[in-house]
């Protein structure tokens, strides 16, 4: 494995873990789009820098791509707090407006400028390690190694000092306020610090592999844990995961380093949204038809129960279950044999009769529907098949 080689996985890597930091963070606060604009707007305050500078390597550039940025997320706030659209219309409308603003300018006045737009979009790490920082004659490695290892290094010093008042910030505002934090400058310090990151990953990776690198690792992590430290571990995993794969099946297929590792972001992320034990797709699936079952067990369950006080015992025959519910024999067969392996009823030749354990379960049931109290349910819960889980 070549120097070139080792510099981009490496490269790619400290990009994965700069993003999924603030990432995390802006997932739980359902703000994901937000690094989307971000990550196209910035393109203006670039193209404003280069008619300042007329130097594409001028440091100006990238402090115009960070005020832009600023500029993008206040411009949202802006017309969020109008009340007349809601954050994600408000997204959508700034950053193609800004976007737009800075393709005309490229497209009338730099045409004989090297401002690639599909560099711009897709990025090309392949050529991050060419681009050297040199100090006195000395060379010291890859630009993007230092920019985003002193970003990467930022967000991890920021997290361990205020990871606290992101936690409460990022759940209950309010209580945020009541313990004295200020929820507006934490908003705005993340804001900040997702922008910075965004401005220096652009330049090595490009706008599609940011947003992909800040938001899908943190969204699958959000699949499997509800636990925010090991939300950040997973997001960080998944983010280097996608970095050092994507780049060698870029490698084996030669194609597109960034574009293969969001494939590979994408590939985690539909394995896992299909497979997570508790939120995934076919666990959903699976507790769905649990509890579809449940709530006929209970349907039938309540109906026996009010045949206490009924002497007609017709309707206490299996075969009553087809015509009073309108199931079919494989239904009612299920029915039954989850009410009798649970000690809910008892079949005396054909005629059906709960148990003490299933008038007790009828009656807690009956509270818990009249009363509608969730004390009342946890003892259901905690008691009962139904409902558990």
């Amino acid at each position: 494995m070549s120097v070139p080689q080792i510099e981009i996985q490496i490269i790619a890597c400290i990009v994965a873990v700069a993003c999924a930091i603030p990432g995390v963070f802006l997932v739980l606060r359902r703000m994901s789009l937000i690094s989307d604009a971000i990550s196209h707007s910035i393109l203006l305050g670039i193209v404003i820098g280069f008619f300042i500078t007329q130097d594409l390597n001028s440091p100006l550039l990238i402090i115009m791509a960070g005020l832009v940025g600023a500029v993008t997320v206040v411009l949202v706030e802006m017309i969020q707090k109008t009340k007349l659209v809601k954050e994600d219309t408000a997204i959508g409308l700034v950053f193609p407006a800004l976007f737009s603003i800075a393709v005309i300018l490229i497209a009338t006045n730099a045409n004989d400028i090297h401002l690639d737009l599909d560099s711009v979009l897709v990025g090309e790490l392949a050529f991050a390690p060419f681009n050297r920082m040199y100090i006195g004659g000395v060379d010291y490695g890859p630009k993007a190694v230092w920019t985003m290892g002193s970003i990467m290094l930022l967000s991890i010093i920021l997290l361990l000092l205020f990871y606290k008042e992101l936690k409460i910030t990022s759940f209950d505002v309010g209580l945020s306020t009541a313990l004295g934090f200020s929820p507006v400058i934490i908003h705005y310090s993340l804001m900040s610090v997702s922008s910075i990151t965004v401005v220096g990953a652009f330049d090595a990776v490009g706008a599609i592999l940011v947003v992909a690198l800040m938001i899908v690792p943190a969204a699958t992590a959000y699949l499997l844990t509800s636990d925010l430290r090991k939300m950040l571990w997973l997001s960080i995993v998944f983010g280097l995961m996608s970095a050092i794969g994507g780049y060698w099946l870029a490698n084996i297929l030669d194609a597109s380093i960034s574009g293969s590792m969001a494939t590979v972001l994408g590939v985690i992320f539909m394995i896992t949204y299909l497979v997570a034990p508790a939120n995934g797709y076919i666990a959903n699936l699976v507790k769905e038809r649990r509890q579809k079952k449940e709530v006929k067990l209970l349907t039938f369950l309540l109906h026996i129960h009010s045949l206490d006080d009924n002497n007609d015992e017709g309707e206490r025959e299996v075969d009553h279950l087809y015509y009073h519910f309108k199931w079919n024999e494989k239904e009612a067969k299920t029915i039954l044999n989850l009410a009798s392996d649970n000690g809910l009823i008892i079949l005396k030749g054909s005629l059906i009769y709960l148990t003490d354990k299933g008038t007790k379960f009828s009656e807690s049931a009956i509270d818990y529907i009249v009363t509608n109290r969730e004390d009342k349910l946890e003892g259901i819960k905690r008691d009962f098949l139904l409902f558990r889980g």
